[in-house]
Order: C-alpha cells, then structure tokens, then sequence
C-alpha cells in the first residue's frame, strides 16, 4: 500500500512552486512529518512534510519542474520506517567501497543530504558529521559546506591520491577560463521581476542625510546588559529606527501610503516590511502595528525573522502586506545606496554602515564622530520632494535625540 504525497497549499493567490531538491530519494525510510522535498514559491522556500511513516517511493517530478497545487510528487510506500533502515544499508556497496567513497554515501550513520549538498561534500572531501547543521533540525545547507571548506583550506589528501593520474588529466590548466550556468530559483526570479516593475512603474527619487549615532551608540551601551536581562533579546538600532519611521509618518503620512489605481490609500498603522538575508536570496517578512510595539517586541520579532529565514521556515503570511520597508546594507558594509521600493509601497528607507567621520561641531570645533548616512527612496508620484526631505529630518532628528521617542516629538 502506498500514500500519495502531494503539493500543499502554497499560500494566498499562489498557486504554483519549483521542486527545489528532493531530500529523500526512492529506498530511502522515511518518518512522518519528515521532511522529503523543499519547493520554492515566488516569495519563500518550503518543505513537504511525509504524509506517514514508510520507505519513499516513486518521485513523480525532477528537481526544477514547475508544480501546482495538489498534484501529486511522490509517494511513500508502507513499512516502518525502523524496520525500512536495514534495506537501505543492504543495497548500498560493499564495505570495501565505503572506505573509498566520500562519507555521504554511506547510510545511518550521516546527516540527510540534499542533492546539492552531497555533491558540495563529494566536490571538497569533507566529512559531513563534522560540519555543524545551520538548517531546519540541524540539516546541512550549501552555505555550511561551503563555510566548512574555506576553513579547512586544502582538502584532506588522501582520498584524492588514490585518483591522481585520473585527476592530474581533469584539472584545468592555470588561468583557465571557466563558466558555470545555475537555473535562477522562483525567488530570485520574482526578485528580479519585482525590483524591474518597481523601476517601470514608479517614479523613483532617493534623498540623502546623515546622522550623528552619538546618542543611540551611548544609550545602548548603557542599557543593553538590563535591557537584555529583563527581554531576553539584545538591544539594536533597528528599534530605534522603525520607532523613528513610526514618529515622521505620523507627520508625513504619505510615505506610508500607497497608490491603487486613481486612489491614494492611507493606512493609520505602520507594518514594517524587514529586508533579511535567507540562502535563496533576500525576504521580506513584515512587523505588525510595529508603531504600537515596543523597543523589545520589535528586536524580538527582527530577530525571529532574521533566524528563521535562514532556516527556511518562515510562513507565507509574513511575507504578505508592508507599507513601508527598512533595510540595512550597513551590516554587510554598505557605505551608501540608493534602494529600490518594494510595491505597492511608495517609500523605503535605506541604513548604511557606521564610521568615523570629522564633523563640524555647533562651536566650531572638529570631532570625529560615528556618522550614518540615511536614504529615503520613493515614489514621486505621491511623495513629492518637501514631504521626503521632510519625513528624513524627523528620523534624523529622531535618532540624534533618542529621547524624542519618548515624548512624540
């Protein structure tokens, strides 16, 4: 008897993904709610879970086909999974060849690995019950073997050198010219349609300031050790910023508007939409009335999101909705930008890094002080000029003067 394991709903109007990368292949025991496929929608990379307990089956479709909604992918045939192991090790080489053959291919004793991943860890000679899992249940992603690599500089020799005459002829001679070509995901293709739309549709202007982070620097430093001891979360920049974002769109509230059709529609709450690094790509999951929250519910939110992205887990609803979008390059470096709106918002805020820069102090003086520079790119369309300048100064303001928050000004 086998069960049917077929394409979960996918979310709200969408009603088609990618196969990823199966997780488990055909002989293989399998538990219920284990994990067996990973699909990638236009917003986020999921996981089908295994319907029961068995051996996986027959896989119905290959890693990059297009599916839909409740069709059919593969199938799990009956058995325990306990008693299912002890096939597989049957079926797999001879102990001679185990010792030869890289470490993923032998059963029980390895991680599960994904196609992708396996073939990383066969490519670097890398043991993969060494490397630390940063995946859902610990499982090994491509960025944990490619980080394991690095640090392990050159490979171990010894499986190489029982191949070196075959290896000696299929290395490319130094200096050659090479080209690999990957398939763009699902996400990064409705990335690039999104960000494209946005350039084609809106009338797009980015503003400039800076800010003295004096003021916010101090006060976390002051406060992080309490803060972190009563929350439970670090104390960040970003809850001052979205609280300042929160403060100027009280006084410009056309940033946080959007256009439908000949309409403008204005929103008296402020969801934050977080730009956040995921594997496959950046993700945007959205904060909630993140202007009624505070400092600690904002922090503990972002951080939330900021893990389970790279674990691949975040829901489909968190990625829906936005009225307005803060994003950080600063953490990786960024000393200036020009962002591009995530639609229907009209507006997105942009943080750069940190750094020490002279500045003319109110006396005249020169000091060296630890300056930020802010970009607001919007639609022109609805904001016009003054309104930007305008919304950049408050937050500037905002930020300078931590203790505006505390009294809306």
């Amino acid at each position: 008897m086998s069960t049917e394991v077929k394409v979960p709903v996918l979310g709200e109007s969408i009603t088609e993904a990618t196969i990823g990368e199966w997780l488990k292949q055909p002989g293989e025991a399998v538990d219920r709610d284990e994990p067996i496929a990973s699909l990638e929608t236009d917003k986020v990379a999921l996981e089908v879970p295994a319907p029961v307990a068995g051996v996986m089956g027959k896989t119905l479709f290959a890693e990059g086909d297009t599916v839909n909604v409740d069709d059919v992918i593969a199938s799990i045939e009956a058995g325990d999974g306990a008693a299912a192991a002890p096939k597989t090790e049957t079926a797999s080489p001879p102990a001679t060849k185990e010792v030869a053959a890289p470490p993923p291919q032998a059963a029980g004793d390895v991680p599960t690995l994904s196609p992708a991943v396996r073939r990383l860890v066969l490519e670097h000679g890398l043991d993969p019950t060494k490397i630390k899992g940063s995946g859902k249940d610990g499982r090994l992603t491509k960025e944990d073997v490619l980080e394991a690599a690095k640090n392990a500089g050159d490979p171990p020799a010894s499986p190489p050198a029982a191949e070196a005459p075959a290896a000696a002829v299929a290395t490319p001679a130094k200096g050659a010219r090479e080209e690999e070509r990957v398939r763009m995901s699902r996400l990064r293709q409705t990335i690039a349609k999104r960000l494209k739309s946005a350039q084609d549709t809106a009338a797009l202007l980015t503003t400039f300031n800076d800010c003295d982070m004096t003021e916010v620097m101090e006060t976390r430093k002051k406060y992080k050790e309490l803060f972190e001891k009563k929350h439970g979360v670090r104390l960040g920049f970003m809850g001052f910023f979205t609280k300042a974002v929160a403060l100027a769109a009280k006084d410009v509230p056309s940033v946080n508007a959007q256009i439908d059709g000949d309409e403008i529609v204005y929103h008296n709450y402020l969801d934050v939409s977080v730009a956040v690094s995921a594997p496959n790509g950046l993700v945007v999951p959205v904060v909630r009335n993140a202007d009624n929250m505070s400092f600690a519910e904002i922090e503990s939110t972002i951080g939330d999101f900021g893990k389970r992205a790279k674990e691949g887990t975040l829901k489909m609803e968190e990625m829906q909705g936005g009225t307005f979008t803060i994003s950080n390059g600063g953490v990786f470096g960024s000393l200036m930008s020009t962002p591009i709106i995530n639609p229907p918002q009209s507006a997105v805020l942009g943080l750069h890094r940190i750094e020490q820069r002279p500045v003319v102090m109110p006396d005249g003086s020169i000091a060296a002080r630890p300056m930020m520079y802010l970009a607001l790119s919007y639609d022109h369309r609805l904001v016009d000029g003054r309104e930007a300048v305008t919304f950049l100064k408050i937050v500037k303001e905002a930020i300078e003067d931590p203790a505006r928050l505390l009294i809306d000004l």
